[in-house]
């Protein structure tokens, strides 16, 4: 007997996937840092949500002047989160739960500790080892000048000068970012062997996917031109230039040499839908992140333009989009929900902007329900499964963002996005290290307790319960499975779809809105008013 039944999916296109920020999930040492053995400890978590992926940044050895995305050695763990032993343990403790691991690569650059960057210092200008990086001499009488005047994404400008080993003045270094971050040459063939040998590394132990940082801006133009007031697409001097795709179809390669195909996942700014496209291509990058969707404001128009677009963008190359309300990066969606401008943006965050948290709160179980009825994979950053809001009113002192530093302290930083999980209502730091331990590496606000995965674990009414609820039945209706998607109208106030037999309804609208036709209520973001969606609120349905 034979079935014309088409094969299953690749997991990877209507996945759900945790974003762990290592530092600040759990800590089993006790130092106040969060380490590998702290999320072992707490992988039944993530079961129990219904996660079938996690998502690390970079968990190796690292001095942490960004986070850790200034990388010194990619086949190292650093020592505060533990070993290369707990890392393989940890994949095939996941594995063994059904969660796959994905974890991050930097090719922009890399520490200025990394041994590559220590040997280009000794060996001095016009050595070969220079040549793996950006060095150049500068402009000025006495080369006292930058050779370019092309900004940081920190801020400020991207040279550093270095002092030779003579004690002279000597050439200046590229960082796109921090200068403890130099930008990589990809020009150079070793650049390229080594992230492919890394890639083949981190596969090797079972890492289901790469996430790829910075992944429009690897590639320079080798002229280093100034970036002009126009310029045609691919001509940037260092964001999307077309010789990137030929870096990642290597990629594709390694990744599609195993057995188990591995998945890339860019991180792609890029507001050009067709550019963007680009890198989703057959023989490129599986998916990449949708940055426009997470930045957008509270708001039917423009949400849906962006549901839209993003579908439109994705429809030509065959990717499935992704969704996602917050990263490592961004104002967690609680925060940002409940201020008068809801939209994000990097350049527009400061100090002392008030927020409406019940506001903000309602409208996040809303934007919840949405997301995740949306076709594609969902990405879920830690903490916003329990509603944290973002921390605003951390002691300067404490702070280490170099977002904040390089703005000259108008900036608040990403710090305020990464305090420490409470798992515990109690405790020194409700559970996020052993009783006895040191405190937090960023300390926990008063009344953290409250919103822990304990607190939280018996309330129908939690955030922890909603999300829980939403991701079992994304796993159980096939209607929110595949890549059927239809809009259905309900007026300029609402966003409304229909996947199946499962319909989606959010109201942005001031008052209630009466539900359309339907068979049975799945699940609600907040009470019903009668027969009504109150305002700020969704509802799944059965058509």
């Amino acid at each position: 007997m034979t079935t014309d039944l088409p094969p299953p999916a690749p997991w990877w296109r209507d996945a759900v996937i945790y974003q762990i920020y290592p530092r600040s999930f759990a800590d089993s040492g006790g130092d106040g840092i969060g380490d590998l053995g702290g999320v072992r400890a707490r992988l039944g978590h993530l079961r129990d949500l219904g996660v079938d992926a996690i998502w690390f940044t970079p968990w190796y050895l690292s001095p942490m002047a960004d986070g850790g995305y200034d990388v010194a050695d990619y086949r190292a763990i650093d020592p505060a989160f533990g070993t290369l032993a707990d890392a393989e343990a940890l994949i095939a403790d996941a594995a063994a739960l059904g969660i796959r691991t994905i974890v991050d690569v930097v090719p922009n650059h890399v520490s200025s500790d990394h041994t590559w960057f220590q040997a280009a210092l000794a060996a001095g200008p016009g050595s070969p080892e220079r040549e793996r990086f950006w060095f150049r001499e500068g402009k000025g009488e006495h080369g006292e000048l930058p050779p370019t005047s092309w900004r940081s994404s920190f801020a400020g400008g991207t040279w550093t000068r270095v002092t030779e080993a003579d004690g002279r003045p000597g050439q200046w270094y590229l960082h796109l970012f921090a200068p403890e971050q130099p930008d990589l040459n990809w020009n150079h063939p070793e650049v390229r062997r080594e992230h492919e040998d890394v890639l083949r590394f981190w596969f090797d132990r079972g890492v289901a996917g790469i996430r790829v940082d910075s992944a429009s801006m690897p590639v320079k133009d080798p002229e280093l031109p100034e970036v002009p007031e126009t310029y045609a697409a691919g001509e940037h001097p260092f964001i999307d230039r077309d010789e990137l795709h030929d870096i990642y179809r290597g990629w594709r390669a390694v990744a599609d040499s195993y057995a188990e195909p591995r998945v890339l996942v860019g991180e792609v700014w890029l507001d050009d839908q067709k550019r963007f496209a680009r890198y989703l291509r057959a023989d490129e990058m599986h998916s990449a992140f949708n940055f426009d969707f997470m930045g957008r404001p509270w708001d039917a128009k423009e949400l849906r333009e962006s549901i839209a677009s993003t579908l439109d963008a994705h429809a030509p190359v065959g990717a499935p989009a992704t969704w996602v309300l917050s990263n490592h990066d961004v104002t967690r969606p609680v925060t940002r929900y409940g201020r008068a401008e809801t939209s994000f943006s990097f350049l527009a965050k400061r100090f002392g902007e008030p927020t409406d948290l019940a506001l903000g709160e309602r409208r996040a179980r809303a934007a919840a329900l949405l997301t995740a009825a949306l076709p594609g994979a969902l990405y879920l950053y830690q903490g916003d499964e329990l509603g944290l809001p973002e921390v605003e009113d951390l002691p300067l002192e404490v702070l280490q963002d170099p977002m904040h530093f390089r703005s000259g302290g108008v900036d608040p930083g990403r710090d305020g996005c990464r305090v420490p999980l409470p798992w515990t209502r109690e405790g020194s730091s409700h559970g996020f290290g052993p009783e006895d331990g040191q405190p937090p590496w960023l300390p926990q606000p008063t009344g953290w307790g409250s919103r822990s995965v304990q607190a939280q674990h018996d309330d129908p009414a939690s955030m922890l319960a909603l999300y829980r609820s939403a991701l079992a039945l994304r796993r159980a209706e096939a209607g929110l499975r595949g890549e059927s998607f239809a809009w259905v109208d309900l007026g300029p106030d609402t966003i409304a779809f229909r996947r199946d037999d499962v319909v989606c309804v959010v109201n942005f609208g001031p008052g209630p809105l009466p539900l359309p036709p339907h068979r049975e209520v799945l699940l609600t973001s907040a009470p019903l008013d009668g027969a009504s969606l109150p305002t700020d609120a969704a509802a799944w349905l059965r058509a």
